[in-house]
């Protein structure tokens, strides 16, 4: 059992608030998780730069001098600390030298999430503490994604907490248990993928990356998913600009959404999206199972 919110938002009045927002909607979901949490969020892109969101379990040593020794791959690299976790600001054309460099010169400095909007904040730890630990409610944005975990068959870790990044802008949240990730991690290796923990969630999200490689969009993606993957499952899917949800086709994880002429909300259970603006005349409902559900910003919804 965890707990999975989602939030687009229409209403560019609303972005100042998305980390408020989104906030707010995990933390009432921690009694489905308490063993870790994670937020993404999409923020506006910065022309030219790449964002790479990095982890530490020694931040104090590991984080120290990072951005001087950075310089030399790119001397325009820009470190920004919050608690363990650093977001590096780097030109768009030295971003695969920073993460060459990373994982060779700096291997205990591991890679959480990169692209030009998404930022990625997870670790072990209640809903509430992750949130204050890396200030999201202070962060705005255009959409995001939360989980918050209740482990089953992996170890607690900070990287085996969710969201699970595996392309650029690209994540996904899981509530769920998927019977044929082992095979399918062996194709995907076959076919160029890495993983970083033996997380069933790594690989559907290795997955979605995988097809969208190959030209479909994340709804395209999502289709695949119903007959490609076998297990019982809930999905929200985040990329740069877009926005997706799937269930399984047995469905028997729980699921809402609600949708207002300012934003399309999830949440594993209506209780997370109570407080939204306007939710008492939102249309709701539950996702149907196997059916995608796709907003995109630049495509029709």
């Amino acid at each position: 059992m965890c707990g999975i919110v989602g939030l687009f938002l229409k209403d560019k009045g609303l972005e100042p608030k998305l980390g408020a927002m989104l906030s707010d909607m995990l933390v009432t979901m921690t009694d489905r998780g308490p063993d870790s949490a994670g937020i993404a969020i999409y923020g506006a892109p910065e022309a030219g730069r790449v964002k790479i969101t990095v982890q530490s379990g020694n931040p104090d040593a590991d984080f120290a001098g990072l951005d001087t020794a950075l310089s030399a791959v790119d001397p325009s690299a820009v470190m920004t600390v919050k608690a363990t976790h650093a977001v590096l600001s780097v030109d768009a054309a030295k971003a695969e030298a920073v993460r060459d460099w990373l994982k060779a010169e700096r291997s205990a400095v591991r890679v959480m999430g990169a692209g030009d909007s998404v930022e990625i904040y997870k670790e072990v730890g209640l809903p509430r503490d992750v949130v204050a630990r890396f200030d999201i409610r202070a962060m705005g944005g255009t959409h995001g994604i939360g989980h918050t975990r209740m482990a089953t068959e992996s170890a607690v870790t900070t990287l085996g907490a969710h969201p699970f990044s595996t392309g650029s802008d690209q994540c996904l949240v899981h509530n769920g248990s998927l019977s044929n990730h082992n095979n399918l991690r062996r194709d995907l290796k076959r076919e160029g993928m890495s993983f970083e923990t033996e997380n069933d969630s790594e690989v559907a999200a290795a997955y979605l990356t995988a097809e969208m490689a190959k030209g479909k969009d994340l709804g395209r993606a999502l289709e695949g998913a119903v007959s490609d993957l076998d297990g019982f499952f809930t999905f929200v899917v985040g990329t740069k600009s877009g926005f997706g949800v799937l269930r399984d086709p047995i469905a028997c994880k729980p699921a809402v959404m609600a949708e207002t002429e300012q934003y399309v909300a999830f949440g594993s259970e209506y209780r997370a999206l109570v407080n939204l603006p306007g939710i008492e005349t939102a249309r709701v409902w539950e996702p149907e199972p196997a059916t995608v559900y796709f907003w995109d910003r630049d495509k029709a919804a």
